[in-house]
C-alpha cells in the first residue's frame, strides 16, 4: 500500500442505493440451532462456489475478494458453532462478506474534463468527504461506512475527484505497535469498500497514524469513539 500524511473529516448524506437490509448481521444473530448453521453453511457453500467460478476469477472482479472473506469468515464461524459457540465477529464479517460478494461492482468512469470554473454543489466540499467510525478493537465497517463510501464514490464524478486516501486511526486504548495495525486493517477494510463500488485501486492510497492524531485528546488508555476512526482524502 502507498502512504500518504494527510487529515480530513466530512460529514454527508447519502443516497440511498443500499437497502435497508443490507447486512444481515443482526438476522444471522437472532437465529439458533440447526437454523443458524445451516444459513451459514449456505453462505459458506456459496462463497466456494464463487471462488471456483472462472467467469469471477479470471475477470479481475472483486467479488472474488469477497467470496474469499466470506469463505474464511462463515468457515470460523461454522468452527464455533460446532462446540455450539456464537461468535459475534466471525458471524458479522461472514454475513458482511457475503453482502458484497452478491453486490454486482460498480464501473467507475472518468469524470469529463473540467468545465470552466462554477459554483460546485454542497456536496463537493473537498476538505470534508469521508468520516468512518468504528467499534472498538474492531477492523469491521458497519453499515453507516458503506453509505458514507457510496456518498463519496456517487460524488466523485460530479466533484471532480480524481484519487482518494484513506487514513486509518486508533483512539489511545492498547499500546501503540498494536493501534498502528489496527488502524491500517481500519483502512484496508474501508478501501475494499471504494474498490468493490468500482473505484480503481491504483487512485487509491491508504495510511496507518495508530493513535499519535487523536480527534478528541485524551489520556493513554481511554477509549474514544471519534478516534477509533478511518478519514478519507480527495483530490482532483
Amino acid at each position: 500500500m502507498k502512504n500518504i500524511t494527510a487529515i480530513i473529516a466530512l460529514a454527508g448524506a447519502v443516497v440511498g442505493m443500499i437497502p435497508a437490509a443490507a447486512f444481515a448481521q443482526d438476522d444471522l444473530m437472532s437465529m439458533e440451532g440447526s437454523q443458524l448453521r445451516g444459513e451459514v453453511e449456505r453462505r459458506y457453500d456459496a462463497a466456494l462456489a464463487m471462488t471456483n467460478n472462472s467467469a469471477i476469477v479470471n475477470a479481475n472482479d472483486p467479488r472474488y475478494t469477497w467470496a474469499s472473506e466470506a469463505k474464511a469468515q462463515c468457515g470460523i464461524a461454522l468452527g464455533f458453532l460446532k462446540s455450539n459457540t456464537k461468535d459475534e465477529t466471525s458471524l458479522s464479517k461472514c454475513a458482511l462478506a457475503y453482502d458484497m460478494m452478491n453486490r454486482e461492482p460498480t464501473p467507475y468512469v472518468a469524470p469529463p474534463p473540467p468545465a470552466p470554473p462554477a459554483p460546485q454543489p454542497e456536496v463537493c466540499n473537498a476538505e470534508a468527504p469521508g468520516l468512518i467510525f468504528f467499534e472498538f478493537d474492531s477492523a469491521t465497517p458497519q453499515q453507516d461506512a458503506v453509505e458514507t463510501v457510496e456518498y463519496v464514490v456517487e460524488n466523485a464524478p460530479t466533484c471532480n475527484w480524481r484519487s482518494f486516501t484513506v487514513v486509518g486511526h486508533a483512539d489511545r486504548a492498547g499500546s501503540n505497535a498494536y493501534n498502528i495495525g489496527l488502524s491500517e486493517r481500519r483502512a484496508e477494510a474501508i478501501e475494499e469498500l471504494m474498490t468493490a463500488r468500482g473505484i480503481s485501486a491504483g487512485v487509491i492510497t491508504t495510511q496507518a497514524q495508530g493513535e499519535e492524531s487523536p480527534r478528541v485528546p485524551t489520556a493513554d488508555g481511554v477509549r474514544e469513539l471519534q478516534n477509533r476512526r478511518v478519514e478519507i482524502l480527495v483530490s482532483e
